[in-house]
């Protein structure tokens, strides 16, 4: 028997005996994901520095504040979100019970992504935790100090019988996807995606897939200087700021109207300047390309004769130090790859439209995102953007902070993945909901066996059209 066959073997005799059902298993372990966090914050910080070149406020703000917010919204919740909800039942079947049970799934497989190695770990962990499973968490190869610090700092916090970190590259996770698992919840590209669910269909597991796409952002035109000039900090802020642009839920893409393109680029180099100075390369508030394939990807996005000759801003490449300078492209071909494929980069492209209403219609000719932005303050504009278009989420007049409301489910629709997380959306992607109903044995309802009849028939329409009379037939005994 293989280390994963073993490592499963464990995880669901844990999980047959029951003891991760419990209220004070599933709160000890949130709070040993607490105590983790809080006492390596250190740790955490120069592991993300050497994987990603992160700054400590920004693993602050997209990674040890996520997890820590994330296990202690769960555990307010927690009680509320176990509790058997009551069901309205017909009256016909009077007096009878129903409630809708959440229950644990089993052993669960969770892959992590590499550009936030610790929020998309720990944070879809604490939803298997809470709904009461056990666990692998694989995390990514390509982040090698913040898996080694998963790996070895999970087991000494965690109740290692029933949560486990199993590390590897993608032999590892080849050997994972060949076992039986009760759900597989994966982050990452959609090629991965695929893989993923080939693999789960042959045992028929339920899947949920957080993967990508190309997120537009819509810059309408906005009257008040404040405005624009809020509007291109957080869109700077969107492309540039999460993981050097290194982010599933990032700014892909820019449309706004053409009289307006002259001015927003000069708009964005400033806040870049402001934000990153004058040598970008040498600023420690932005991160690097993950490694050399990811690096030459982009490079060769780039340097697409086509696309070099739409650059406006940028485009300069440091091999060395796998850095690659905020870059604008203003109006590429349509057809380039760098506008079919997911950037993933610190790259922004800028189409022009003629009216902004043609934003609509560009969206929607492409695969369906994972996220809209559009900054406009028009309400009937919002409206259309919202009935019209198809996305995970749609946030306006801000980027990325729809990924921080545990209110709000996070997930995408089409290509963009499916399946949904964050607070009571982690709970339920762990679990599966049980109808439990309850009945007496009197009275019986004679009319629901054969032989057939036309009374029968008349008794059964009106206990589906009107219930209450059909209550009232059954208590005054009308049966043939």
């Amino acid at each position: 028997m293989s280390g994963v066959e073993e490592s499963l073997a464990e995880l669901r005799q844990a999980f047959k005996s029951g003891q991760t059902r419990s209220v004070s298993w599933r709160k000890s372990q949130l709070r040993a994901i607490i105590d983790l966090v809080q006492d390596n914050e250190e740790n955490i910080f120069r592991a993300l520095y050497q994987d990603l070149g992160k700054h400590p406020v920004e693993c602050y703000r997209d990674e040890v504040g996520v997890v820590l917010k994330s296990a202690k919204y769960s555990l307010s919740f927690l009680e509320k979100w176990m509790a058997p909800k009551k069901g309205r039942l017909p009256l016909l079947f009077f007096p009878t019970s129903g409630e809708v049970m959440p229950e644990p799934l089993g052993v669960v497989l969770i892959f992590a992504s590499w550009n936030f190695p610790l929020t998309l770990a720990l944070d879809p962990l604490i939803g298997a935790i809470s709904a009461g499973n056990t666990a692998v968490l694989k995390p990514s190869e390509l982040t090698p100090a913040c898996s080694s610090f998963l790996a070895d700092t999970i087991p000494r916090y965690l109740d290692c019988r029933t949560i486990k970190v199993i590390s590897g590259g993608a032999d590892v996770g080849g050997r994972l996807l060949q076992q039986k698992w009760d759900k597989i919840f994966f982050t990452g590209s959609p090629r991965g995606g695929r893989i993923v669910m080939s693999a789960a269909a042959k045992h028929l597991t339920p899947v949920t897939l957080e993967l990508g796409g190309k997120c537009p952002a819509i810059l309408d035109t906005l009257s008040s200087p404040s405005d624009i000039t809020i509007a291109v900090k957080r869109i700077v802020g969107g492309k540039w700021g999460p993981c050097g642009g290194q982010a599933c839920i990032g700014i892909d893409y820019l449309l706004v109207e053409r009289k307006f393109a002259s001015t927003l680029i000069d708009l964005l180099k400033l806040t870049i300047k402001k934000f990153y100075g004058e040598e970008p390369q040498n600023s420690k508030n932005m991160c690097k390309i993950i490694n050399k394939a990811h690096f030459e990807r982009l490079r060769n996005l780039l340097e697409d004769p086509a696309v070099a000759a739409s650059i406006v801003h940028g485009g300069s490449l440091h091999e060395k130090e796998l850095f690659i300078e905020p870059s604008i492209l203003l109006d590429p071909p349509l057809d380039a790859e760098i506008m079919t494929e997911e950037i993933f980069g610190p790259v922004l492209p800028i189409i022009t439209l003629s009216n902004i209403q043609e934003s609509i219609e560009f969206i929607n000719s492409r695969p369906k995102p994972l996220a809209i932005y559009a900054f406009t303050k028009k309400d009937s504009f919002k409206r259309q953007i919202v009935s019209e278009t198809s996305s995970g989420s749609v946030t306006f007049n801000d980027t990325m902070v729809q990924f921080l409301c545990d209110d709000l489910p996070f997930g995408g629709v089409g290509q963009s993945g499916f399946g949904r997380f964050h607070g009571k959306y982690s709970f339920d992607a762990f679990s599966h909901e049980k109808a439990v109903m309850t009945r007496g044995f009197f009275p019986e309802i004679e009319p629901r066996y054969p032989p057939w009849n036309g009374f029968k028939l008349r008794f059964i329409r009106l206990a589906y059209d009107f219930d209450y009379l059909g209550l009232l037939l059954l208590m005054l005994g009308l049966k043939r």
